[in-house]
């Protein structure tokens, strides 16, 4: 099933091979990283909430628009990466990239435009920006990022407290292309590293990596209290902040049934094991409520390891995915030795970090009944634009039949144990005038949703008057008045 237990990874890291000996199961590749002395990586919040320990995976670069095939360089927060699931793969740190008296071009302009000072920041910063210096996509002209191409949210996962971030936009803005002597970038036409069974054993439990998916659901039949880890965004911080430990993990994140994306007359089915950075480049603007609302999810550090199979796994009444998916409409795939069934998101939370998965089920993917809402909005309140943590979010999809409201779907999160569907207020104007009087009243209706509670990141009465205020902002952008 998955092969004889062994306690080595071994690894490709900044271009040479790497044998990690007694390897634990919750050892992270932060950690390994600076016990082998590369310790340009540095831990600042162990959270994916600095990307002060930014590193290059090498990934596939499949399934986008051109289908270019080949390797991509992704930056990834290694605090939140376990060693055990690196068995086989690639991995650049900032001492990769350049050394003294031969400086990458990211590590030159980063120097001569001043974006370092006390210098704990610099090496994820540096790796963030090499990720987006070798972007495939990126080309000098593109109206929507910077004159190089460059895209500075690449870096919104990467915070400094005392260089200030217009140097680092300077450093950012001063790149040109990658040349054609690049190894970096002559390494993104070779193909990327396939994911690798693994098994770890050691006194604080056990790791799998299986290679199929009936190897999962043989593995979950056996261990039905195994913790599966997809892109580790949220079990990886219990694992450092809360110390928290599994007696089995199964890394489901590389299985191929799980990374599959497909379309058809029906629906768009997404699978579960696909990072969001992933489907969001597959997906481009098809999905417009999902193209929305890829940019307020987090950092791109975090969307390039997070999966929609573990944030919505995870059931949190916070999470940012639930509601847009509800207004979607959509279902889930729920995989088991017995077979597969399709859940409908609207009933898969049955309470608080609960829902109707069996210990011997997975999620094998999202799926989303076509055709879509023509009309679809999202709206996120946080303390920051970008990069936290939402007080409430609402996703909104509505289809019109002339000036009356055939159908809406209204997602919220963060008003009660669980993501829930705004049911009252879609009552309310389903079969209705799409008009300001009768959308006030359907607002009034929404901000009586859920159970919001006090807590540190906002009131209930200020939850509250968020969810009425998303629907007004919703109606007047749409109908091209002023708010």
């Amino acid at each position: 099933m998955t092969g004889s237990v062994t306690q080595e990874v071994r690894l490709r890291v900044n271009g040479g091979e790497r044998s990690a000996q007694d390897v634990r199961p919750h050892t992270t590749l932060l950690n390994w990283l600076r016990s082998q002395g590369l310790t340009g990586c540095k831990e600042g919040c162990a959270e994916g909430e600095c990307g002060a320990c930014a590193v290059l995976l090498a990934r596939p670069d499949e399934g986008g628009p051109d289908e270019r095939g080949g390797t991509r360089l992704e930056a990834v927060n290694a605090c939140l990466v376990l060693l055990g699931g690196l068995e086989g793969q690639e991995v650049v740190t900032a001492e990769g990239l350049g050394r003294p008296g031969a400086l990458h071009p990211v590590q030159h302009e980063m120097a001569v435009r001043g974006g370092s000072q006390c210098g704990y920041c610099t090496p994820g910063f540096v790796v963030g920006m090499a990720a987006e210096y070798y972007r495939p996509e990126r080309s000098a002209g593109d109206p929507h990022h910077g004159p190089n191409g460059f895209d500075l949210h690449a870096l919104s996962g990467n915070l400094c407290r005392c260089t200030g971030y217009r140097p680092i936009q300077d450093a950012a803005y001063a790149l040109s292309l990658p040349s054609d002597a690049d190894p970096l970038a002559l390494r993104r036409a070779q193909p990327a590293p396939t994911a690798q069974p693994t098994h770890l054993s050691g006194p604080d439990g056990e790791f799998y990596r299986p290679a199929t998916l009936a190897d999962a659901l043989e593995l979950l039949t056996v261990h039905p209290r195994a913790k599966l880890l997809a892109g580790g965004t949220d079990w990886s911080v219990e694992v450092n902040l809360r110390h928290a430990r599994a007696g089995v993990t199964v890394a489901v994140d590389g299985l191929p049934e799980l990374r599959r994306l497909t379309w058809d007359e029906h629906f768009v089915e997404i699978g579960a094991g696909l990072s969001l950075s992933e489907i969001e480049r597959r997906l481009g603007q098809r999905v417009p409520l999902l193209a929305q609302w890829f940019p307020q999810f987090a950092s791109r550090l975090i969307r390039n390891s997070a999966t929609l199979g573990g944030n919505l796994g995870t059931a949190s009444p916070i999470g940012d995915s639930p509601p847009v998916l509800l207004a979607l409409d959509a279902s889930l795939m729920l995989a088991s030795q017995a077979g597969e069934r399709e859940v409908r998101l609207s009933e898969f939370f049955t309470g608080y970090r609960q829902t109707l998965r069996r210990p011997d089920e997975l999620i094998r993917a999202v799926r989303i009944p076509l055709p879509l809402a023509p009309v679809t909005g999202f709206t996120k309140i946080a303390k920051r634009r970008f990069d936290d943590i939402s007080s409430v979010a609402v996703g909104i999809a509505l289809d019109l039949d002339g000036q009356t409201v055939q159908r809406v779907r209204i997602g919220l999160g963060g008003v009660a144990a669980t993501p829930i569907r705004g049911h009252r207020a879609e009552a309310a104007l389903t079969g209705q005038l799409w008009n300001e009087k009768n959308v006030r009243a359907a607002a009034r209706l929404l901000g009586g949703e859920g159970t919001p509670l006090d807590d540190h990141r906002a009131s209930a009465a200020y939850r509250a008057a968020m969810l009425e205020q998303s629907l007004l902002k919703f109606y007047f952008e749409r109908s091209g008045m002023p708010l």
